[in-house]
């Protein structure tokens, strides 16, 4: 409900902030959410760091969500005590990605309208994560509630492997017509997109971020040379 992608990925450990004022399922509300799990590639973690087992040794940040109300400090307050739980837990490498560009949806009147404005890691800057530049440049499909058709998903519909249904259905809700039975995956995907007035992004590539975690005497070493933050100046630019 609160991220921009609007989607859940596949996790190993999860975290939640609780505010214990404000009465809730978990002794108080939970206002924000750290979700560390597997990325869809596993070069994501072992190329970075390659000493590590993936997914047991080195997990993706992949969600960090906080409700508005709470105070903008919390942001790196609450994900350095997460990054403390996950090395208990065994986890010594944390990769880290922030997309700069801003995401536009269509909103209830038809008109654009702005649901992430883009950033550059200011929260992984501020828990001293190294930057290790820009990932790879790439075209991405954006759905009409600004989030992106990934090529995972893609591939389930046109290979009709496990997915491919609720893929489908999604796309549906946004209003593309339902597959006929036989139907090819790879025509009926390239319509369903014109129909939803789906767009293309040139991406040029996330931030991406670093950080060993766990007893120092035993964190890894870092494969990739570290460079100067991106600043919000810069990025304006970009």
């Amino acid at each position: 409900m609160h991220h921009y992608s609007q989607s859940w990925p596949a996790i190993r450990l999860a975290m939640g902030l609780i505010d214990v004022e404000t009465p809730g399922p978990y002794g108080g509300a939970l206002v924000g959410v750290v979700a560390l799990g597997i990325p869809m590639h596993r070069n994501v973690l072992t190329g970075v760091f390659p000493r590590l087992e993936p997914y047991r040794q080195a997990l993706e940040l992949s969600r960090l969500v906080l409700l508005d109300e709470v105070p903008a400090n919390a942001e790196s307050w609450f994900t350095a005590r997460a990054f403390r739980l996950a090395a208990a837990y065994g986890i010594r490498g944390i990769v880290a990605h922030s997309d700069p560009h801003p995401r536009i949806r269509r909103g209830k009147s038809g008109l654009p309208e702005q649901v992430h404005p883009g950033h550059w890691g200011t929260v992984y800057q501020a828990l001293g994560m190294h930057y290790l530049g820009r990932t790879r440049s790439r075209r991405l499909i954006v759905l009409p509630d600004g989030s992106v058709l990934t090529d995972r998903v893609k591939s389930k519909i046109h290979r009709n492997e496990p997915g491919h249904v609720g893929a489908e259905r999604r796309l549906q809700t946004f209003g593309a017509r339902p597959r006929d039975e036989g139907e090819p995956g790879v025509a009926w995907l390239a319509e369903a997109l014109h129909t939803i007035g789906a767009t293309v992004l040139d991406h040029r590539g996330n931030h991406r971020y670093a950080l060993p975690i766990g007893p120092r005497s035993g964190r890894p070493v870092l494969t990739h040379s570290a460079y100067p933050y991106p600043k919000k100046d810069q990025q304006a630019a970009a």
